[in-house]
């Protein structure tokens, strides 16, 4: 018998497991302001910046910075490994508390 796998530590930091949990929740092809996103976890600016540079860094997030119309914008989703990442957290969260 083997036991529980172990929690991604990239997204198990609570702060950036609330990023992947809402940007889970958008569809695969859809994409979030990086405004849209601070407003909607209630974070600061620096701190989502930082949070979001570490999922960038492991490939579960794309940021893209490009101009809508003469103002910059930068947008966020959630990649596809950051999808399956998300799920196999889900999963073995699931696993660990039917061991309990």
């Amino acid at each position: 018998m083997t036991g529980p796998r172990e929690l991604d530590p990239v997204i198990h930091a609570q702060a950036r497991l609330r990023v992947v949990a809402t940007l889970n929740t958008l569809g695969e092809a859809n994409q979030i302001t990086f405004p849209g996103l601070r407003e909607l976890l209630g974070m600061t600016a620096g701190n989502l910046s930082v949070h979001l540079g570490k999922l960038e860094e492991a490939g579960y997030v794309e940021i893209v910075k490009t101009h809508r119309g003469r103002t910059p914008t930068t947008y966020v989703a959630l990649t596809r490994q950051g999808r399956r990442a998300f799920e196999d957290y889900t999963a073995t969260i699931r696993e660990l508390l039917d061991l309990g």
